[in-house]
């Protein structure tokens, strides 16, 4: 009989849940495991679903207000899970009832405590387990004690879920999925930099655009031997604007991306990249083994992120941009000395099995839980 994952997702608010959840399902190799992927945000019909998509225009042009937004929930937890609890509600239960699910897989906060409400209130014993998409600073909703299970990628968020009350033995740290189109096929050469050989650098803020590329390849192109790609993610707007102040310049030394999806090529063939803290995008570049160079991080869920890469040498931080030709200049002496310290770090400290074990453990948990029969299980619906 087929095992049937339910994982709740996020399609609008970056694209990082996204990623983590495309990393798992490329590692299912059983034909009996049937996973169905939901935005959570489309179960609260088309209010929800507007939030959702409110993520990237807010982070974009209003960091202060994305910061008074997620300090505020972030001291009432049980308000948002009962907001939006009462928003998905209904269709929730339908999706139940259309799937089956014999496991709950969230990698989104704002659907742990609604979900784990519903299922508590109308009976419903589903394995749920969390898969925590952030690094240090996690958001309350993360940690809900109701979980069966709370997958942490690092030590720091482990920490933090303990600080919340969540028990030891309910926390796995496994590590942070990356997607394998990432990862190498073989060992990166050191980077070398000399007359005649530029430096190749990679501009990125994640899938919204976030932050002062312009400022940034200008100090580039200004001061190094270089060529500078630049990907304004979903920023339509900045990426005309950066075409236009840019190209007629610098010419080919310079190119201009929107949101692609061949990320990791430009990742592979660069030699630096700078972005902001972005957790997916980091680990991904820490994948690539491509240095990073950190200019900044969302308030809130990505404040700490910055130090948590500097802290293990996985990049260097550097938020103002009147410093950032001296930070490459160190960066580069020395035969790029300190590059290639953080080359070997990088490939020391990622897990390049991290999807692997977490889906293994999942698919553990399911075949280890105690089985109901599936039509017993969903013991009320939307009808009740």
């Amino acid at each position: 009989m087929g095992k049937n994952i339910l994982i709740i997702s996020s399609e609008n608010t970056g694209h990082g849940h996204k990623s983590i959840t495309e990393s798992l399902m490329e590692k299912i190799q059983d034909n009996s495991v049937n996973i169905r992927v939901i935005d959570g945000f489309s179960l609260g019909g088309p209010f929800l679903l507007n939030i959702g998509k409110s993520y990237g225009p807010i982070t974009r042009n209003a960091e202060n207000l994305w910061k008074l937004v997620w300090h505020l929930s972030a001291l009432k937890p049980t308000t948002v899970d009962n907001f939006i609890e009462i928003l998905i509600r209904n269709n929730f239960l339908k999706l139940l009832d259309e799937f089956k699910p014999d496991l709950i897989l969230s990698v989104h906060p704002n659907f742990n405590g609604s979900v784990l409400n519903i299922l508590e209130k109308h009976q419903i014993k589903i394995p749920f387990i969390i898969l925590i998409a952030d690094l240090v600073n996690i958001y309350p909703l993360w940690a809900d004690k109701r979980a069966d299970y709370i997958i942490s990628p690092t030590t720091e968020a482990r920490d933090k879920c303990l600080e919340y009350g969540i028990p030891a033995e309910n926390i796995k740290l496994l590590g942070f999925p990356v997607r394998s189109r990432f990862f190498r096929k073989t060992p990166r050469k050191k980077v070398t930099y000399q007359q005649g050989t530029p430096l190749k650098c990679l501009i990125m803020s994640g899938g919204e655009g976030v932050g002062n590329m312009k400022t940034i390849a200008e100090n580039l192109l200004e001061n190094f031997d270089c060529t500078v790609k630049i990907v304004a993610g979903r920023n339509e707007k900045l990426k005309v604007k950066l075409e236009r102040s840019l190209k007629g310049k610098y010419g080919d030394k310079v190119e201009i991306f929107g949101f692609t999806k061949n990320i990791q090529d430009l990742m592979l063939s660069s030699d630096i990249a700078f972005t902001r803290g972005s957790p997916n995008v980091m680990f991904e570049a820490i994948a690539a083994n491509v240095p990073i160079i950190i200019t900044g991080a969302l308030p809130g869920q990505e404040e700490e992120n910055p130090a948590f890469a500097e802290k293990r040498n996985l990049g260097v931080v550097c938020k103002d941009t009147k410093d950032m030709v001296q930070t490459i200049h160190h960066l580069l002496e020395n035969n790029c000395e300190k590059l290639n310290e953080m080359i070997d770090c990088q490939r020391n400290f990622i897990n390049s099995h991290a999807a692997e074990d977490i889906l293994q453990f999942i698919l553990e948990v399911e075949e280890r839980t105690d089985k109901v029969p599936v039509a017993s299980r969903v013991l009320s619906t939307v009808r009740s």
